[in-house]
């Protein structure tokens, strides 16, 4: 049995990553934006520890984990995250500010105040991000920023922490059939075919496969894209 950190369990990829851990009888400790969604997550998940701390605000993570944690942890998923389109022409600072902030900052900070635990467990952490970590296309300069930040992240971590023998993933998925998807396509105006786009269970199969890679190798970056339909 082993101990994860898991962001973004109350939906889409980080829900069913969740789903399949608890299954299996691994501990979770959840990360929830509030007190409502925690109390959802501890119902979902029982015996998982739901620790409510808004990613918007990555300044009071320090507080919400420090009573929260085991001395090792064996694993983080990083699978939260948010997302507003926009042309660099029209996008406002605070959509800007606001997606570096959840999808870049908090993952950073959150990675830095766990870290002793994953050297202690010579655990793994795992970035969920994006094909906008690898290519910014019309329409998507804040996402895609932040996402090139996050491979950033990921990639100075894997090289800091080999020595510590702490494995750091990071999975790309293009366009996968959950809920902020659906977000993304009312914010481009089109209609939402879940069909077309690559099923949420697909994604978390490949991120257990990482966490469950025996430890003589690891999977540094792993690209997911729609198959042929």
């Amino acid at each position: 049995m082993s101990t994860y950190v898991l962001t973004g369990a109350g939906s889409g990829i980080g829900r069913l990553v969740a789903e399949r851990l608890h299954a299996r009888g691994d501990t979770l400790i959840l990360i929830a934006r509030d007190d409502r969604r925690a109390a959802d997550l501890t119902a979902a998940f029982p015996g998982a520890v739901a620790v409510a701390s808004d990613l918007a605000d990555p300044t009071a993570l320090a507080d919400a984990v420090a009573a929260a944690l085991p001395e090792a942890i064996d694993g983080i998923v990083h699978a939260a995250g948010i997302v507003e389109l926009g042309t660099v022409a029209e996008l406002p600072v605070d959509a800007w500010t606001s997606q570096l902030t959840v999808n870049l900052v908090a993952p950073a900070e959150l990675t830095r105040l766990l870290l002793p635990r994953v050297r202690a467990a010579r655990g793994q952490i795992v970035f969920v991000n994006s094909g906008a970590g690898l290519t910014a296309h019309a329409g998507w300069a804040a996402y895609a920023a932040s996402k090139h930040g996050l491979k950033a992240l990921a990639d100075a971590l894997r090289s800091e922490e080999a020595e510590h023998s702490v494995r750091v993933t990071t999975v790309y998925p293009g366009r996968t059939a959950t809920p902020m998807q659906e977000t993304v396509h009312a914010q481009e105006g089109a209609a939402y075919d879940p069909d077309r786009w690559i099923d949420p269970e697909s994604v978390a199969t490949v991120i257990l496969t990482a966490l469950d890679l025996p430890r003589d190798a690891v999977i540094s970056d792993l690209t997911v894209r729609p198959g042929p339909r």
